[in-house]
């Protein structure tokens, strides 16, 4: 059977530099003599459903997919995908955050990058994680799309202050002007110190599974619940500086209660991964984590917000994801 790569094109990310490198992946591709199939993506959550009916045509299939996007369209790849079994997967990073290349030393170089997917070699299977919506009764956010029950994500998921930064930066002038200049990762961080005064104070309790052991932990104020897979998250923040990708299990980062002054002077220790200092910071590891707030909270995957939620779990597949970089 002849090489083919299915490839989920992102044009519009980083101000329009997908459409850029889908040109140098196509002419790659046609220089080697690859077959390949094209799904450009057209607006939120399109991949998910143009993944979905694609990888559920032949049961028997094993597919090989390249993503050219940041994050949130490799979160709607994965989160399409039926059966992660039967794909690998290769990453083409041209995201504002890029918080799941940024882990994995990757070619610098595009073209080196692509002549290393062409190779369609498996170079190491990375965890994933199935966020379960308990409570789907919140708010919906700014992109008015109703959320699946259940969805994948590669980099980290949360509740609280770090999904509600995540849904303002949906709509944010500021992420787009930086985008357009190459900084777009530091619009999290700009978004997060002006909403960090207004963050809500709302109790929780969480139920940490790691192995046989299992601890609940009632908070009566916390800012927010973060189950990390990668080290980094909103565009370079090292919420878990010590995290395996591969070992099954969520590196958990919890942020109780901490008054407004504190939490602008953590900031910079978290963007570093020395925030564990402060003793409002936890952490735990652990495959499954349930959570239940008070209050409906927004809560996002991999930086994608679709609803706010005051119960979830999150389970962690060890190993699941075969990557071809």
């Amino acid at each position: 059977m002849n090489q083919m790569f299915l490839c989920v094109v992102n044009p519009s990310a980083r101000s329009g530099r997908g459409g850029g490198i889908w040109g140098k992946l196509r002419q790659a591709l046609e220089q080697r003599n690859i077959g390949y199939e094209v799904i450009f993506t057209r607006g939120p959550e399109h991949a998910v459903q143009a993944v979905r009916e694609r990888t559920s045509r032949d049961p028997e299939e094993q597919l090989d997919i390249i993503v050219v996007g940041g994050d949130g369209t490799l979160n709607e790849v994965l989160t399409g995908i039926c059966d992660l079994s039967r794909v690998r997967l290769g990453l083409v990073p041209v995201g504002s955050g890029n918080d799941f290349a940024r882990d994995l030393d990757l070619p610098k170089d595009p073209a080196r990058l692509i002549e290393r997917i062409c190779n369609a070699q498996v170079r190491r299977h990375l965890d994933v994680g199935v966020l379960t919506y308990i409570d789907m009764e919140g708010q919906r956010s700014r992109l008015g799309i109703e959320p699946e029950q259940t969805r994948r994500f590669g980099v980290s998921a949360g509740i609280g202050f770090d999904a509600a930064v995540c849904e303002e930066a949906l709509a944010s002038e500021i992420k787009n002007r930086l985008n357009r200049i190459g900084l777009g990762k530091l619009a999290y961080g700009a978004i997060a110190v002006r909403a960090i005064a207004r963050a809500p104070r709302i109790p929780c309790d969480i139920t940490i599974e790691d192995g046989a052991h299992r601890e609940t932990i009632h908070l009566e104020h916390f800012l927010f619940i973060a189950a990390m897979i990668h080290h980094y998250e909103g565009g370079g923040f090292r919420f878990a500086p010590a995290a395996a990708l591969s070992d099954g299990r969520f590196d958990m980062c919890i942020i109780g209660q901490m008054p407004v002054p504190m939490m602008f002077l953590a900031m910079p220790f978290a963007y570093f991964g020395r925030h564990y200092g402060f003793r409002e910071v936890y952490h735990r590891l652990g495959g499954r984590v349930h959570i239940r707030t008070q209050e409906p909270m927004w809560v996002h995957t991999d930086g994608e917000v679709l609803t706010k939620s005051r119960e979830l779990t999150f389970e962690c597949q060890k190993e699941a994801l075969a990557l071809l970089v």
